[in-house]
């Protein structure tokens, strides 16, 4: 849950339709792109399957009351996995399933999907590790491939992951002021969360190693998700600003962050130095 929190999210209602060209995100690239429809609830089948799927969406939707000891921080797989990971542009959970194994350059190696689960445990929750045979990994992969049916192994997926920005130079001093208007009464004044929104930062936050906690993708979740009742209503620099702002908050650290990328290669918005990078560096002496 490259690790993540409906950052800057009202869940008070449903957001009210907002003008087209305000939050139109990109268009998806050419190739082998599917339309994004995932099956409805009532397609759930009976029997063990069944159960199987919804105790897996149970555990996204109330993660930290189902699994304490692996979530304990303030947050939900579908903080940022907004309408149960149904979202376009929300890091959707539809087509997730068809997509792995994949190379991960945060790792550097292959990962399954369990991998991918485990990395948003560790990171965008603040957590542990589930057990990889685990009864609640498999539940979680089971309503993975449910939401996935019908999606062709390596297929792209309309509005999968999040919206492509162009890198801008954030504000902290304009995003803390937007984040008072904009956000606060969401996510409170100190960005410590309430009862309608998760905290962004805080010890009861994603940690620095959690992909929310880059500049860039935090942008792009703001810029077409937020706030939560009005998306799309921050335009691209204010969208940056307000990033900007949350991701310099202190947050709990993340051990072994100086091994991301073992290959080189860190996106310039990470916020801690790789021993790869520093390696690099040092060469070039």
């Amino acid at each position: 849950m490259v690790l993540v929190a409906s950052l800057l999210a009202c869940r008070g209602s449903s957001p009210p339709a907002v003008e087209k060209s305000a939050q139109a995100a990109p268009t998806p690239p050419a190739g082998d792109v599917v339309p994004m429809r995932p099956p409805s609830d009532s397609d759930i089948p009976s029997g063990a399957l069944g159960v199987s799927i919804r105790r897996g969406h149970a555990l996204l939707t109330a993660t930290r009351d189902s699994l304490p000891a692996y979530a304990p921080s303030g947050l939900r797989c579908v903080s940022c996995h907004l309408d149960d990971g149904r979202r376009a542009h929300a890091s959707p959970f539809v087509g997730v399933y068809a997509r792995y194994p994949v190379y991960n350059a945060r790792s550097g190696k292959a990962y399954t999907i369990e991998d991918r689960i485990n990395d948003c445990f560790r990171r965008s929750l603040n957590g542990r590790a589930l057990p990889m045979g685990s009864p609640d990994m498999r539940d979680i992969v089971v309503y993975f491939a449910w939401l996935s049916r019908g999606v062709p192994v390596g297929a792209a997926v309309e509005g999968q992951g999040l919206a492509k920005l162009t890198p801008l130079v954030g504000d902290t001093t304009r995003g803390r002021a937007l984040f008072g208007a904009q956000c606060a009464r969401c996510h409170g004044a100190t960005g410590a969360g309430t009862t309608v929104a998760p905290p962004l930062w805080g010890k009861a936050s994603f940690n620095i190693g959690a992909g929310m906690s880059r500049l860039r993708t935090a942008a792009a979740f703001i810029r077409y998700n937020m706030p939560f009742d009005r998306p799309g209503s921050l335009d691209d620099q204010q969208a940056f600003d307000v990033a900007s702002y949350i991701t310099s908050r202190p947050r709990p650290d993340f051990a072994g962050k100086e091994n991301d990328w073992p290959n080189g290669g860190a996106p310039p918005d990470v916020a801690y130095r790789t021993r790869a990078a520093a390696s690099k560096d040092t060469a070039r002496r």
